[in-house]
């Protein structure tokens, strides 16, 4: 790994760390004061709970949860800022804000806090842009995360009525949607030239294989012969008859 390839890498896990440090600071502050920041996350359908959209990925209910996010948001950011540097703050922004209003918008009536819907947009950004841009390394990126984090498909479905589902599932189409409007940005599939080329047709008379070829003249090995140098090479011998 040469000095750019460092200092790409050391960027592209500050700011992820930086958030995850954050949220962690956070909670300390919680359990020092013996406070509960539950009430500051997303209540759908109440005005009061508008803030919670901003508010909900820096909200945990215990250590537990926050633990279970923070590994993923390490890796899953990560991996954003390395390889979609140019859109990546963009991607982390509007997948707050995008899951976060859907959420509201349609969940149960209860208090959804947590960091999980801006992991499951990291992961269908990760996961869809790859295969969208067609760019062999995005792609294999995409099958890392999808081996690594396949599971967490389980979790848009309402299995645990604990869990805020709906989160998820917004969180997830968030990122979708992201990788779509994003796909023209930063690396995309590599095209070679030949695949460009106009494809002419077998009958075409200007096509180079229906032209005429002009045979040179060949030897008695059937090789072609240069005329010219031939000419300058002939040798012409006078057999002269012995006399008697």
């Amino acid at each position: 790994m040469n000095k750019s390839d460092k200092r790409k890498f050391f960027y592209a896990i500050l700011f992820p760390t930086i958030f995850v440090v954050v949220v962690w600071f956070i909670k300390v502050i919680e359990l020092n004061l013996n406070l509960s920041f539950a009430e500051y996350g997303i209540r759908p359908r109440e005005w009061s709970g508008l803030i919670g959209i901003l508010l909900m990925p820096f909200i945990h209910g215990d250590f537990n949860h926050l633990f279970n996010n923070s590994i993923p948001l390490l890796i899953l950011g990560s991996s954003l800022f390395y390889f979609y540097r140019p859109v990546a703050f963009k991607v982390l922004f509007w997948s707050i804000i995008m899951s976060g209003l859907w959420t509201w918008i349609s969940a149960r009536d209860s208090y959804h806090i947590g960091a999980s819907g801006l992991v499951y947009s990291l992961f269908g950004f990760l996961f869809v842009s790859g295969f969208i841009r067609k760019h062999y390394r995005l792609v294999a990126i995409s099958f890392l995360v999808a081996f690594l984090y396949g599971s967490m498909i389980w979790g848009i479905f309402p299995i645990d009525y604990k869990v805020s589902y709906e989160g998820h599932f917004w969180g997830m189409f968030a990122g979708v949607v992201l990788a779509y409007i994003y796909r023209e940005v930063g690396l995309k599939k590599v095209e070679y030239v030949w695949t460009n080329e106009d494809e002419r047709h077998e009958d075409d008379p200007d096509a180079y294989w229906n032209k005429p070829l002009n045979s040179p003249p060949t030897n008695r090995y059937n090789s072609p012969i240069n005329t010219e140098i031939q000419k300058e090479r002939e040798v012409v011998y006078h057999y002269k008859p012995k006399q008697e």
